[in-house]
This record gives C-alpha cells, structure tokens and sequence, in this order.
C-alpha cells in the first residue's frame, strides 16, 4: 500500500452563479495538482455556486444547472487526480450543502452538511435539508472524512466519521471573515484534531461577497493541534501537502507558514478586497464619491484607490456657502495624494432654486434640519446624475457611528451603491487613516506615504450644512458615543449594562432611541463590509416599526 498522499489546497476565490467561471477556475487548480502528482484536489465549500447563494440556491434551475456543472468536471477531470468540491446536491425533494468527490469521470460519493448554520450572516436551515451523519470516503491509501464548515465546529460529526475509519479530516468551508474570527476557528479545529487524534485540513475560500469578505488562511494540522502549514490570509493560493505513514498513522510534512498581519490590515484588507470584488463581479470599472475634506470620504477614496487604482476613482466636491476654505483645501490635497481625479459642483444654484421653489409653502417657518437636508440630497442627485452619465458607480461614506444613530440625510449623503465603511465605528476610522499613512502593501494600488492629511485627521468632524457645525452639537463626542454603540449594537447590551459601565442614563437611552428610529434608514441602505459580528444587514435584523424601548439602569 502506498506510504504517501498528496493533497493540493485550492483557496480560491468563485463568483457567486458564475458555475462555468467556477468550474474553470476548479479545472486550473486540477491542471496544477495534476502536474505536482497530486492524488486528491480540494476546493472550498459551495465552490461551485459561489457562497453564499442566499435563496439562489432554492431555485430548481440554479442548483440543478450546478450539479450538472459538477457531472461535467468530474468527466473532464477523469485522467488525474480525484476532486472535492462544494455545491448544492438534490435528491428526493430535498436540497443539501454537499461536498462531492470526483474520480475516474464520475462522482463516486457525497458528504452532506448535517450542522446548518443559522446565524449572524447564516441562514442554512432555510436554504438546506440537514444531511445524516456519515462515514468518510476512500481516497486510495487513506480515508478521509470531510465534514462541511459548520460540522467541524462540533464533535459529533468528526468523532462519527473517524470511528468508522476516517484517517485525515479534510474540512471545506465558506467562512467569512470578521474581526478576531481566525483564533475561534483554529480554537475549534485543534479540539477536533485532539479529539480524534488525525490531521486536520481547514480549507476556506478567499473574495468578496455583497457585505462578506472571505479570507482564506486555511491551514493543516498534524495530531496534537500542531501547526504543520498556513496558507495567507486574503489571497488566493494553490499549495501541495504531503501526508506520509509513519508508525501506521499518517502524519503532514510540514510546509509554509504565512505570517498573519494585524487587526487594522486585515480590516482594511477586508475593505479594499471586498469592493474589488463588488465592482468586477458587477462590472463596474470605475467609481465615484463627494469628498468633503471629512475624514470619512478621505479613508474612502483611499480605500477605493486601493481597490481600483487611482485612474478608476473620481473625487467630486460639492461646495456650499458654508464649506470651509480648509475643507476645499484638504479635499484637494487627498486627491492630489492619492492621484484620483478631482472636479468641483457647486451645490449653490441648484439649492437657490429649491429655495425659491418651495419659499411659497415653507413663508412663516423659520429654517431648521429641512433646510440642511436639501444641501445634502442635492449632492445626492449631482453626484448620482454623474453615475448616471458617466456610468461610475457611487460610493457612499457614512461610518458606522453615524449609521447606528441615523446622522446622515436618506437620499442624500447616504445615496450609493456600497460603503466600505459602513461596519467600521468613527474612532476606528482615525486609527485606520494613521495606519494607511504609515504603512503600504503590495497590494494597494495608490501611492505610499500620507494620502490623507493631518489636518483632516486633527479636525472636529462636521457636516458644515450650518455655520460653525460640529458633530458633537448633535451627538456625544464620539468616544463616548462609541463606546455606548459597541454595548448596545456589538454586545446586545441593556441600558442597566451601559450604566455600570459608567455611562450617563440620559445619554445612553438617547444613543438608544437614536438607533431604533434609524432603522429605516438602514434599511434602504447601501451594502458595506462586515467587519463585526454584529455588522448592519445581515447580522443584525430589527423591525422598523417598534416601540420596545429599555426601562432598565434608572
């Protein structure tokens, strides 16, 4: 019996309904297993359909063209190394996630998803039929067990698998990225290998998803949860692993070991990746933003430089009476830094024409927030009659502080079609702006070195729709508000909890209120990067009308 197996990692990036591009992209990673002796190629969970499919995969015409895509591979693939790959499976009136295993042109087995995730981003058990628990499938030498993503994060799948002869896990996932997420993977996946006591291979996709960004970093363990290699996050990769027999047990060859960046990279990697991927899985070319010389639409406009190139990023600045000579300035000096192109709209023909207009129905009122929105959805329309014309797809800038308490104008300032920002809290945004300029990768497409100004970053953050405005004259400084956001929003907390944690009652049932009020906001929303747990869209679904509020903490 043959003493060596050679499995290749495929973390790749799919397209969600893209089968054929899938299967091409599957075909590739074959080809290249195949040249290294590979005996087995693996690809991530759902591959073939892209994930996550949300109700798309409940279509009897999506998930059949799917299994079909996968019939056709495995009879392409016949000559060389067999193929796990994810994608739907149908039988009997019921759907499952299923990963197939392709050898000598047939699919010859199936392991299907018993644990279906439910949560934050997950809704499976809608999707899906849950699959029984199973035993593993012959690869040759060994036998492998494949439980799906979510099987892994617990016992019972595994254990079944491996008391009926599975010698290696080979564990395909679709697993998204958030902050802090990789040390709970790996947490759960060296329990099951010291459960056990087989390797283990986590193999994740990488891309970007609407909200999602899926970060790769799969790695295989040896017995005792030891680190035998690591792939990098973020990227796609190809890479052979060796499993030897040693002592009548099969152990890997140790291989490389990618270097992990810190939380800031990562999150702004998320960011940059997950609008590349939004714009070339749409078909956008090119985008463009008001920049304001605020630092939100500065660490936008550097995001999207960084994404697409700065010759694919337009900066457009909408002045009114009360744009500051400093705001002009700096707005110019991120678009010179980041070498976007800048043009200027002034928005003060268009509002004395609304003025005028509407004088005859708003005589004998005195101005208020009415007339400060009308600046705001007219840069709206500019700037969305400028998608229109030149067909760049706008981006919007609100961070997360402001999305949660409603600080921005519906139709206005909040018009666009995706926010890298819109998961990532105000102070956060500071910090991140210090780390752009401190730091480069070979990954980011615009210049070195301090693309946003200082000045910006030092400045009291305003909208500038009235004279001397300052954030703060309508929410709390956003230390505290902050603070108060990441408990209420992040953490479920109550208003009892805010107030031990020494925050004024008045205040926090006020940031309360302001969430709940907003929902309809957010709802009609633009898409953003998840970054948390508990990231808008997905993770975190209110009703618009409520009126609970909490009575606690008084």
């Amino acid at each position: 019996m043959t003493d060596r197996f050679r499995l290749t990692m495929a973390q790749l990036d799919p397209t969600v309904g893209d089968l054929a591009g899938n299967a091409a992209k599957a075909r590739a990673a074959w080809e290249q297993a195949k040249a290294a002796g590979a005996d087995m190629l693996a690809l991530p969970e759902m591959f073939i359909t892209g994930y996550s499919t949300q109700d798309l995969v409940r279509k009897p015409a999506f998930h059949f063209a799917a299994m079909a895509e996968i019939e056709t591979l495995a009879r392409d693939c016949a000559d060389g190394p067999m193929i796990g790959i994810g994608g739907p499976y149908a039988e009997d009136g019921r759907l499952y996630n299923a990963f197939h295993i392709l050898k000598g042109g047939k699919v010859v087995a199936r392991q299907l998803k018993h644990f279906l995730p439910n949560y934050t981003v997950f809704d499976e058990v809608r999707q899906f039929n849950r699959g029984p628990i199973q035993g593993p499938y012959d690869a040759g030498p060994l036998r492998i067990g494949s439980p799906i993503c979510e099987d892994a994060w617990y016992e019972d799948v595994a254990e079944a698998m491996v008391e009926s002869g599975a010698e290696i896990l080979v564990v395909p996932n679709g697993s998204p990225y958030r902050r802090d997420k990789f040390d709970v993977r790996m947490g759960n996946m060296v329990a099951r290998v010291i459960e056990n006591d087989v390797p283990l291979v986590y193999l994740n996709m990488v891309g970007g998803q609407d909200d999602q960004a899926f970060d790769g970093g799969s790695f295989v363990l040896n017995r005792g949860g030891k680190l035998a290699m690591q792939m990098p996050l973020f990227d796609e990769a190809v890479a052979h692993v060796d499993f030897v027999r040693e002592d009548g047990v099969w152990v890997a060859v140790e291989g490389e070991k990618a270097v992990f960046p810190g939380a800031y990279e990562q999150d702004y990697r998320a960011m940059v990746l997950t609008l590349r991927d939004y714009m070339r899985k749409t078909g956008f070319k090119k985008v463009l933003l008001g920049l304001s010389g605020g630092i939100d639409s500065a660490i936008v406009a550097t995001i999207a430089a960084d994404a697409l190139g700065p010759e694919n990023v337009r900066c457009v600045m909408l002045p009114s009476e009360y744009t500051s000579q400093a705001s002009l300035d700096d707005a110019a000096a991120v678009a010179e830094a980041l070498g976007c192109k800048y043009d200027t709209v002034s928005i003060a023909g268009p509002r004395a024409a609304v003025t005028e207009a509407l004088a005859p129905l708003f005589e004998g009122y005195e101005p208020d927030l009415t007339e400060e929105n009308i600046q705001s959805r007219l840069r709206g329309l500019l700037l969305m009659a400028q998608s229109n014309k030149f067909g760049e797809m706008l981006l919007t800038t609100g961070n997360k502080s402001e999305v949660a308490v409603g600080y921005a104008t519906i139709y206005g300032d909040m018009a666009g079609g995706y926010n890298p920002i819109k998961d990532m809290y105000k102070t956060r945004v500071f910090e991140t702006c210090r780390w752009r300029n401190a730091n480069h990768r070979e990954w980011m497409l615009a210049p070195a070195g301090e693309v946003i100004p200082v000045s910006i970053i030092e400045k009291p953050p305003s909208a500038e729709l009235r004279p001397d405005q300052r954030d703060d004259d309508s929410l709390p400084p956003y230390d505290i508000l902050d603070g108060i956001l990441e408990m209420l929003v992040d953490n479920d907390a109550s208003v009892a909890d805010c107030v031990a944690a020494g925050y004024d009652r008045e205040t926090v049932k006020r940031v309360e209120h302001l969430i709940y009020i907003s929902e309809y906001k957010r709802f009609q929303s633009a898409p953003g990067t998840r970054l948390t747990r508990h990231a808008f869209w997905l993770d975190r679904r209110y009703p618009i009308v409520n009126r609970f509020r909490d009575q606690s903490g008084s």
